[in-house]
């Protein structure tokens, strides 16, 4: 080999070494890397930017379907039996009065308790919110299955007393307790007497006041 050819040969050679170096020493692009990019979420896109009062950051927002939360305190939903007036157990008030009698076998309402149920029929009417149970009693005679039949045609009549004076069906609610509840325990005729009864009981009450 001429010594001409052995210049150009070695120029060559360094030529490319130079661009393998090159090639080496660059810095790799992550543009097409998989990895995930880090979000910058600060306030209103600004770095550091510190929040301001009043405003809200756009990325914060409450998950679907939940209600916001307030700072008032829950309070319970009081019906009307939580907080019955005291004229519904005065003594000298007509609506204390609470029991309608019967005769023996009977379901009529006797002229005696009309005032006491229009007197009720009024409060009702007056106090839509306020609802009564009309319970149905009977003393021990008869089978228990008739006693419950006879208690509920007696509740049936103090209702529909009430209904003709005007108080909603929604408002009365006639059950039967039979023989079961009996207020006086005794076999004589006065305990007798005391259990063929109906009583209106307003919701919230566990049993009427006695008193006829």
């Amino acid at each position: 080999m001429s010594y001409v050819s052995m210049r150009q040969s070695a120029a060559w050679f360094g030529v490319l070494v130079v661009a393998v170096l090159s090639g080496c020493g660059s810095t790799p692009d992550t543009s097409e890397q998989g990895g995930a990019t880090v979000e910058n979420r600060d306030i209103g896109g600004v770095q550091g930017a510190k929040p301001v009062p009043g405003i809200k950051d756009p990325l914060v927002q409450k998950p679907v379907g939940q209600p916001e939360i307030s700072g008032k305190p829950l309070t319970p939903d009081l019906s009307p039996a939580g907080a019955l007036p005291s004229v519904l157990r005065d003594p000298k008030s007509m609506l204390s009065r609470r029991s309608v009698y019967f005769e023996y076998d009977s379901n009529a309402v006797r002229d005696e308790y009309r005032p006491m149920i229009q007197a009720h029929a009024r409060f009702l009417l007056d106090n839509p919110k306020f609802r009564v149970t009309i319970q149905g009693n009977t003393d021990e005679r008869g089978s228990r299955e008739y006693n419950l039949a006879l208690g509920q045609r007696r509740a049936d009549s103090v209702r529909q007393a009430m209904a003709v004076l005007g108080v909603t069906e929604r408002q009365m609610e006639p059950v039967s307790l039979g023989e079961e509840r009996p207020r006086a325990t005794g076999s004589d005729e006065a305990s007798l007497a005391e259990n063929r009864r109906a009583d209106i009981v307003y919701d919230g009450e566990d049993k009427p006041p006695v008193g006829k």
